[in-house]
């Protein structure tokens, strides 16, 4: 027996705009974890800035790197979204200690809604968990 999910055409503007959504976080984030892994000056002098020890940036770029390679695979994309949602969150909440300006706290809220946008246009699975309209 197939269900209606399965029977029901998926429209290619949705698909194609939440790959849109999905690269355009992607690109977002993979030069923020490139600078922490080669821990240029830029990533160290912001990390300490904002009260960390210069001896985690490396840590901080391979994690968000690792959440990135799962959100770019199709496998693990809801996987990659749960943990860079995670990642986000400590971004967040950071910034909101640190005292940063307003858009140092809503960048990271845009990136999370963008990653989680792309899925769901993408993926009829989350759109039947998260109806967000009376169908």
């Amino acid at each position: 027996m197939q269900t209606a999910l399965q029977t029901t055409p998926r429209p290619k503007a949705a698909l194609w705009a939440g790959w849109t959504l999905s690269v355009l976080a992607i690109l977002f984030l993979i030069p923020d974890a490139v600078i922490k892994v080669l821990q240029l000056p830029p990533a160290v002098e912001a990390t300490v800035q904002l009260g960390y020890p210069a001896s985690v940036v490396l840590t901080l770029g391979l994690i968000e790197l690792v959440c990135l390679a799962l959100y770019a695979l199709p496998r693990t994309t809801i996987l990659g979204a749960i943990l860079l949602t995670g990642y986000l969150g400590g971004a967040i909440a950071t910034h909101v200690r640190a005292g940063s300006p307003l858009f140092s706290i809503i960048f990271p809220i845009i990136l999370a809604l963008l990653i989680w946008g792309g899925i769901f246009l993408r993926e009829r699975r989350l759109q039947a968990l998260v109806p967000l309209r009376n169908a």
